[in-house]
């Protein structure tokens, strides 16, 4: 049977959304130390889970060299206990939030469970390819003073037909410390959550995720890149899974929520930086990431008029750049004109 944890003792209700970096206690001295903890942050994701658990557990060292657990965010969409114990065969630890605490809280959680010096937060809907934590350990052995490794990573997209893997074109062409990684970060997301291994005395220095429920990830790997050598192999051992309407981002893409977010992210980034970039990297970050909105119209005019509107509206807000305007404009009138000639054809 696997270590299943219970809950501890009611405490006072947390804010879902920290205002500030939640801290994250060091590790008891009496508690003995992996050198690597997999914590597997679930909600709602039991049709993924499996896949996910499989792809540590088949290049996984024994529990003395690697704590793995998943932290269940209260899911309400089958027996998550159930799928850890037949796949983890006992090697997988499972904790049950007393209530939905959402995915800030949640991440908190698996941070401070956490006992290995280095910690992998893989999404319960995500997954690593094969050589992902040899990989890892041969960056921090090679660079000891990074403070976070991370691999390429590729975008698993849900077919029909099943799933459909696009690798993302490598940020470096060679393995090592990324110079100028805060920069880069400063301007867009450069890798997602799968891919980031970060020590945990890391996390004790700066603490958790917090701010917004979208773009957090961003913002915490500027705030590592920030204080710390980060580095990086161009192999591609991460697997992102996009599930669409069933996510939380597209559930914040839909409100808009997406907007307000990131342009607190990029603010909040923006404070990391040297002062003689802010301004410039601020307003192209909010630009790129308008672009990005814009990218989003055509497919959700298609699905979802009303979040396709509001993803027009908030990419002019964020960046009223004459070259934003002209973009939704154009994406506005493009999808104007096929409604009506939709609504004018014919009825068969």
């Amino acid at each position: 049977m696997p270590e299943t944890l219970t809950s501890d003792s009611p405490a006072p209700p947390l804010a879902r959304i920290p205002l500030a970096p939640p801290v994250i206690r060091p590790v008891a001295s009496q508690e003995p130390r992996p050198q690597w903890s997999v914590m597997i942050p679930a909600y709602n994701c039991l049709p993924y889970l499996r896949e996910t658990l499989e792809s540590v557990l088949t290049q996984a060292p024994g529990p003395a060299e690697m704590q793995i657990a998943v932290v269940d965010d209260a899911s309400t969409d089958g027996d998550v206990a159930a799928l850890v114990r037949a796949v983890g065969q006992g090697r997988v630890q499972y904790y049950q939030q007393p209530h939905n605490v959402g995915s800030l809280r949640n991440f908190e959680t698996c941070l401070q469970r956490a006992t290995g010096h280095w910690v992998h937060l893989l999404h319960g809907d995500d997954y690593v390819a094969p050589g992902f934590y040899a990989e890892i350990a041969a960056l921090f052995g090679q660079y000891p003073a990074a403070g976070a490794a991370f691999t390429s990573t590729a975008d698993v997209f849900m077919q029909p037909t099943g799933a459909e893997v696009r690798e993302r074109p490598p940020i470096a062409p060679a393995a090592g410390i990324i110079e100028d990684l805060l920069l880069r970060l400063a301007l867009g997301q450069q890798l997602e959550t799968p891919s980031i291994v970060v020590k945990r005395s890391v996390y004790e220095q700066l603490g958790s995720f917090y701010a917004v429920h979208y773009g957090e990830d961003w913002e915490m790997w500027a705030r590592i890149a920030a204080h710390f050598p980060v580095a990086y192999s161009p192999r591609c051992l991460a697997r992102y899974r996009y599930i669409n309407s069933t996510s939380i981002s597209h559930r914040h893409i839909k409100t808009g929520q997406n907007i307000r977010d990131i342009a607190t992210v990029i603010d909040l980034i923006n404070q990391y930086l040297p002062a003689e970039h802010r301004r410039r990297l601020r307003k192209s970050a909010l630009r790129h990431y308008a672009t990005y909105c814009l990218s989003l119209v055509d497919d959700l005019y298609a699905t979802d008029p009303a979040a396709a509107r509001t993803q027009l509206r908030g990419a002019v807000r964020i960046s009223p750049h004459p070259g934003t305007i002209f973009w939704a404009l154009k994406a506005y009138l493009k999808n104007l004109v096929g409604f009506k000639r939709a609504t004018s054809a014919p009825q068969p």
